[in-house]
């Protein structure tokens, strides 16, 4: 599989990266070489292999969800160095 340096510069325009014109031909070149790998692996026999997420079996690793007491606001907010209300009050960072 071939990939054309047009293609390499409209991905890299997606991923807002602007390169040079060494390193369009570079990308250009080392992505057809992924490229081509993955077109060997096409040749392998996957029949009658299930597809998996994982390389070994698993089983749901979260822990059931259970109702319990929760927090306290005032002791959430007792260490808080600065609130407003029920609330924590934290500095703009935006301006």
């Amino acid at each position: 599989m071939k990939i054309s340096r047009k293609e390499v510069e409209y991905v890299a325009h997606l991923a807002r990266l602007k390169l040079s014109e060494d390193e369009a031909d570079k990308f250009t070149a080392q992505m057809g070489q992924i490229l081509s790998y993955f077109e060997k692996l096409t040749e392998l026999n996957t029949e009658g292999i299930e597809p998996t997420s994982h390389s070994v079996p698993m089983v749901n690793a979260f822990r059931e969800d259970l109702v319990k007491p929760s927090l306290l606001v005032e002791d959430a907010l007792a260490n808080a160095p600065d609130k407003e209300g029920n609330f924590f009050k934290v500095p703009k960072i935006i301006e």
